[in-house]
Protein backbone atom coordinates (compact mmCIF):
# COMPACT_ATOMS: atom_id res chain seq x y z
CA UNK A 1 0.00 0.00 0.00
CA UNK A 2 1.30 3.34 -1.00
CA UNK A 3 0.76 5.77 1.57
CA UNK A 4 0.57 9.54 0.85
CA UNK A 5 -0.22 12.94 2.04
CA UNK A 6 -1.69 16.06 0.20
CA UNK A 7 -1.04 19.48 0.35
CA UNK A 8 -2.77 22.04 -0.98
CA UNK A 9 -4.41 25.35 -0.23
CA UNK A 10 -7.38 25.15 -2.41
CA UNK A 11 -9.59 22.62 -0.43
CA UNK A 12 -11.06 21.82 -3.28
CA UNK A 13 -8.38 20.46 -4.99
CA UNK A 14 -7.08 18.31 -2.78
CA UNK A 15 -10.86 16.89 -2.62
CA UNK A 16 -10.66 16.28 -6.41
CA UNK A 17 -7.38 14.43 -5.53
CA UNK A 18 -8.99 12.33 -3.23
CA UNK A 19 -11.75 11.61 -5.73
CA UNK A 20 -9.51 10.52 -8.25
CA UNK A 21 -7.52 8.27 -5.92
CA UNK A 22 -10.20 6.73 -4.01
CA UNK A 23 -10.94 3.86 -6.12
CA UNK A 24 -6.94 2.86 -6.30
CA UNK A 25 -6.72 -0.37 -4.19
CA UNK A 26 -2.78 0.39 -3.66
CA UNK A 27 -3.20 3.68 -2.80
CA UNK A 28 -4.12 5.35 1.12
CA UNK A 29 -4.23 9.02 1.43
CA UNK A 30 -2.71 9.30 5.09
CA UNK A 31 -3.79 13.10 6.02
CA UNK A 32 -4.23 16.00 3.88
CA UNK A 33 -3.32 19.71 4.88
CA UNK A 34 -3.92 23.64 3.22
CA UNK A 35 0.04 24.88 3.91
CA UNK A 36 2.91 23.81 4.49
CA UNK A 37 3.45 24.45 7.87
CA UNK A 38 0.79 21.73 8.51
CA UNK A 39 1.93 19.28 5.69
CA UNK A 40 5.22 18.92 7.80
CA UNK A 41 2.64 18.00 10.90
CA UNK A 42 1.48 15.07 9.29
CA UNK A 43 4.87 13.96 7.40
CA UNK A 44 6.02 13.57 11.19
CA UNK A 45 3.02 11.89 12.56
CA UNK A 46 2.15 9.63 10.04
CA UNK A 47 5.10 9.38 7.69
CA UNK A 48 3.60 8.24 4.42
CA UNK A 49 5.59 7.52 1.13
CA UNK A 50 4.72 9.78 -0.78
CA UNK A 51 3.96 13.48 -0.95
CA UNK A 52 2.22 15.83 -3.46
CA UNK A 53 2.15 19.40 -2.64
CA UNK A 54 1.52 22.59 -4.10
CA UNK A 55 4.30 25.36 -4.69
CA UNK A 56 2.80 28.25 -3.61
CA UNK A 57 0.89 27.57 0.08
CA UNK A 58 0.57 29.63 3.22
CA UNK A 59 3.06 29.53 6.40
CA UNK A 60 5.32 27.40 4.49
CA UNK A 61 5.30 27.22 0.64
CA UNK A 62 5.94 23.95 -1.43
CA UNK A 63 10.24 24.24 -1.76
CA UNK A 64 10.41 25.27 1.76
CA UNK A 65 8.47 22.22 2.66
CA UNK A 66 10.25 19.87 0.65
CA UNK A 67 13.66 20.92 1.45
CA UNK A 68 12.81 20.23 5.69
CA UNK A 69 10.82 17.07 4.35
CA UNK A 70 14.10 15.53 2.71
CA UNK A 71 16.48 16.72 5.75
CA UNK A 72 14.19 14.82 7.87
CA UNK A 73 12.76 11.91 6.17
CA UNK A 74 15.30 11.17 2.96
CA UNK A 75 13.42 8.26 1.79
CA UNK A 76 10.09 10.15 1.64
CA UNK A 77 9.11 10.69 -2.68
CA UNK A 78 7.64 14.44 -2.98
CA UNK A 79 5.73 15.40 -6.08
CA UNK A 80 5.47 19.26 -6.77
CA UNK A 81 1.42 19.13 -8.38
CA UNK A 82 1.57 23.16 -9.22
CA UNK A 83 0.08 25.99 -11.74
CA UNK A 84 3.72 26.91 -12.15
CA UNK A 85 5.51 26.02 -15.34
CA UNK A 86 8.21 28.30 -15.47
CA UNK A 87 11.91 27.14 -15.09
CA UNK A 88 12.68 28.58 -11.96
CA UNK A 89 9.91 27.44 -10.06
CA UNK A 90 10.62 23.43 -11.70
CA UNK A 91 14.94 23.96 -10.87
CA UNK A 92 13.72 25.55 -7.29
CA UNK A 93 11.45 22.48 -6.63
CA UNK A 94 14.12 19.40 -7.77
CA UNK A 95 16.59 20.94 -6.08
CA UNK A 96 14.65 20.89 -3.32
CA UNK A 97 14.57 16.78 -3.70
CA UNK A 98 11.62 16.83 -5.54
CA UNK A 99 11.22 13.22 -7.25
CA UNK A 100 8.14 14.43 -9.35
CA UNK A 101 6.83 17.31 -11.07
CA UNK A 102 3.07 17.91 -12.44
CA UNK A 103 1.09 20.70 -14.00
CA UNK A 104 -2.27 20.92 -12.14
CA UNK A 105 -4.00 20.19 -16.04
CA UNK A 106 -2.46 16.69 -15.90
CA UNK A 107 -4.93 13.51 -16.43
CA UNK A 108 -5.64 10.84 -13.79
CA UNK A 109 -3.20 8.68 -15.63
CA UNK A 110 -0.43 11.16 -15.52
CA UNK A 111 -1.07 11.55 -11.45
CA UNK A 112 -1.27 7.66 -11.28
CA UNK A 113 1.59 7.19 -13.60
CA UNK A 114 3.74 9.94 -11.46
CA UNK A 115 3.05 7.86 -8.16
CA UNK A 116 3.58 4.86 -9.07
CA UNK A 117 6.88 5.67 -10.87
CA UNK A 118 8.52 7.67 -8.01
CA UNK A 119 7.58 5.30 -5.68
CA UNK A 120 9.75 2.45 -7.47
CA UNK A 121 13.12 5.59 -7.29
CA UNK A 122 12.08 7.20 -10.68
CA UNK A 123 11.73 10.22 -11.66
CA UNK A 124 8.51 11.55 -13.14
CA UNK A 125 7.69 15.12 -15.25
CA UNK A 126 4.65 15.35 -16.44
CA UNK A 127 4.19 16.07 -20.44
CA UNK A 128 3.78 19.99 -19.93
CA UNK A 129 7.01 20.31 -18.07
CA UNK A 130 9.93 22.25 -19.70
CA UNK A 131 12.58 19.73 -20.54
CA UNK A 132 15.52 22.17 -20.42
CA UNK A 133 14.87 23.45 -16.84
CA UNK A 134 14.64 19.20 -15.51
CA UNK A 135 18.24 19.22 -17.81
CA UNK A 136 19.49 21.93 -15.51
CA UNK A 137 17.79 20.37 -12.38
CA UNK A 138 18.94 17.09 -12.35
CA UNK A 139 22.17 16.13 -10.42
CA UNK A 140 23.65 13.14 -12.10
CA UNK A 141 25.29 14.11 -15.33
CA UNK A 142 23.27 13.92 -18.67
CA UNK A 143 23.91 10.94 -20.50
CA UNK A 144 23.72 9.05 -17.29
CA UNK A 145 20.72 6.11 -17.09
CA UNK A 146 19.35 4.64 -14.38
CA UNK A 147 18.70 1.19 -13.64
CA UNK A 148 15.37 0.42 -14.72
CA UNK A 149 16.58 2.96 -17.76
CA UNK A 150 19.10 0.48 -18.70
CA UNK A 151 16.72 -2.50 -18.14
CA UNK A 152 14.57 -1.18 -20.34
CA UNK A 153 17.28 -0.02 -23.20
CA UNK A 154 18.03 -3.40 -23.13
CA UNK A 155 15.05 -5.28 -24.08
CA UNK A 156 14.93 -2.45 -26.58
CA UNK A 157 17.81 -3.77 -28.26
CA UNK A 158 16.23 -7.16 -28.51
CA UNK A 159 13.38 -5.82 -30.39
CA UNK A 160 11.17 -5.95 -28.06
CA UNK A 161 7.53 -3.64 -28.22
CA UNK A 162 6.38 -1.61 -25.47
CA UNK A 163 3.99 -3.76 -24.28
CA UNK A 164 6.47 -6.44 -24.30
CA UNK A 165 9.03 -4.66 -21.85
CA UNK A 166 5.81 -3.46 -19.56
CA UNK A 167 4.67 -6.78 -19.21
CA UNK A 168 8.42 -8.56 -19.04
CA UNK A 169 9.42 -5.73 -15.98
CA UNK A 170 5.52 -5.96 -14.69
CA UNK A 171 5.55 -2.17 -15.18
CA UNK A 172 2.60 -0.07 -17.55
CA UNK A 173 3.28 0.53 -20.87
CA UNK A 174 2.80 4.47 -20.30
CA UNK A 175 5.44 3.85 -17.74
CA UNK A 176 7.36 2.29 -20.76
CA UNK A 177 7.29 5.35 -23.30
CA UNK A 178 8.00 7.71 -20.99
CA UNK A 179 11.32 5.90 -20.09
CA UNK A 180 11.61 6.17 -23.63
CA UNK A 181 11.14 9.79 -24.16
CA UNK A 182 13.45 10.28 -21.08
CA UNK A 183 16.09 8.37 -22.49
CA UNK A 184 15.82 10.15 -25.85
CA UNK A 185 16.43 13.32 -23.89
CA UNK A 186 19.43 12.15 -21.50
CA UNK A 187 20.77 10.44 -24.39
CA UNK A 188 21.00 13.67 -27.06
CA UNK A 189 18.77 11.24 -29.71
CA UNK A 190 16.20 12.08 -31.84
CA UNK A 191 13.63 9.64 -32.05
CA UNK A 192 12.11 6.18 -31.46
CA UNK A 193 14.40 4.84 -34.24
CA UNK A 194 17.71 6.50 -32.52
CA UNK A 195 17.33 5.32 -29.45
CA UNK A 196 16.85 1.48 -31.17
CA UNK A 197 20.13 1.90 -33.11
CA UNK A 198 21.24 3.06 -29.96
CA UNK A 199 20.57 0.10 -27.77
CA UNK A 200 21.59 -2.33 -31.10
CA UNK A 201 25.13 -0.95 -30.85
CA UNK A 202 25.31 -1.01 -27.34
CA UNK A 203 23.60 -4.59 -26.19
CA UNK A 204 26.52 -6.01 -25.26
CA UNK A 205 27.47 -3.15 -23.40
CA UNK A 206 25.01 -3.61 -20.29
Amino acid sequence: MIQIAIAEDHQSLIDGIELLLRNEENISIVGTANDGEELIEIVRRKKPQIVITDIRMPKIDGIAATKIIKKEFPDIKIIAFTMFSEENAIIKMMDAGASGYLLKNSSLNDVLEAIKQVFTGEKYFGKNVNINAIDNSISKPKGVLSKRQLEILSLVGQGKTSREIAEELFIGVQTVDTHRKNMIRILGLHGKGELLRYAVERKYEF
